[in-house]
């Protein structure tokens, strides 16, 4: 049972802990300040929601392991973070696409999370939905001020959709480990979740002036450790000090 939550805590810990990775690159190069600051906000906030997961996780890994083991000492197959969130920061479209595609995943997925059986899964969806709603807005608005906006805006935005695309299914691929939480009533049954989502996203995307991908083809393999190119370089960013001077402590 604990392996199985542990595992589980990382399905949902990596995405955050990965994204908020990708976003801390692009402090101090946002495309303006208040701009800049939001994004650097939004990486503050997923970072935070990491910490309060793997403080969990380590509880129940035993061993006297740390929060900042299991996010630093791990080989990259043992990261369960969805593809889509290691893709790069190409252009702002991109930064602004991959934000959009995943808020609106996880706004739903907290909403259903804060009814888990586990106390402490629930306590953290509660605290924490308030912050995943703002990124929701955050990057919902921009989704429509760059579709919506310049020629050049729109190209870009509707790009950077069409490229993130084939990576939206995973979220709703169900691994052993998310069977058996939604089996104990502990699990967020993220099939369930599938309609609501790809409605969600058109509603925007419409509004925006932008196409929806017609794409049927989607990558996965995250959830089972199976990593873009783009994994190893941001791991080598992430796990830097702690593989430099094993055990440090701050």
């Amino acid at each position: 049972m604990k392996k199985n939550v542990y595992q589980y805590i990382l399905s949902i810990a990596d995405n955050s802990l990965i994204l908020g990775q990708r976003l801390g690159e692009l402090c101090g190069h946002g495309p303006n300040l208040e701009t800049d600051i939001a994004l650097t906000n939004i990486s503050l906030d997923l970072l935070g929601q990491t910490r309060s997961y793997f403080q969990y996780a380590a509880l129940l890994a035993g061993d006297d392991k740390t929060e900042d083991d299991i996010a630093f000492i791990r080989i990259e197959r043992e990261y369960r973070s969805i593809l889509l969130v290691e893709q790069p920061n190409t252009h702002f479209g991109y930064v602004i696409a991959r934000q959009f595609l995943f808020d609106v995943y996880h706004l739903l997925f907290m909403e259903k999370l804060q009814f888990s059986k586990d106390e402490t899964l629930s306590a953290i969806a509660k605290k924490g939905i308030k912050e995943v709603s703002y990124h929701e807005r955050f990057s919902s608005d921009w989704v429509k001020r760059l579709g919506d906006g310049t020629e050049v805006s729109k190209l870009k935005m509707q790009e950077a959709i069409n490229d993130l695309w084939r990576y939206t299914d995973e979220m709703f691929h169900v691994s052993a480990s998310d069977k058996a939480m939604i089996s104990e009533g502990i699990g967020v049954d993220v099939v369930a979740l599938k309609e609501r989502y790809y409605a969600k996203v058109t509603e925007v995307l419409s509004d925006a002036m932008l196409e929806v991908p017609e794409g049927k083809y989607f990558q996965k393999g995250g959830k089972e450790g199976i990593h873009t190119e783009h994994m190893g370089y941001i791991l080598s960013d992430l796990q830097y000090m702690q593989r430099s001077y094993p055990n440090m402590k701050w």
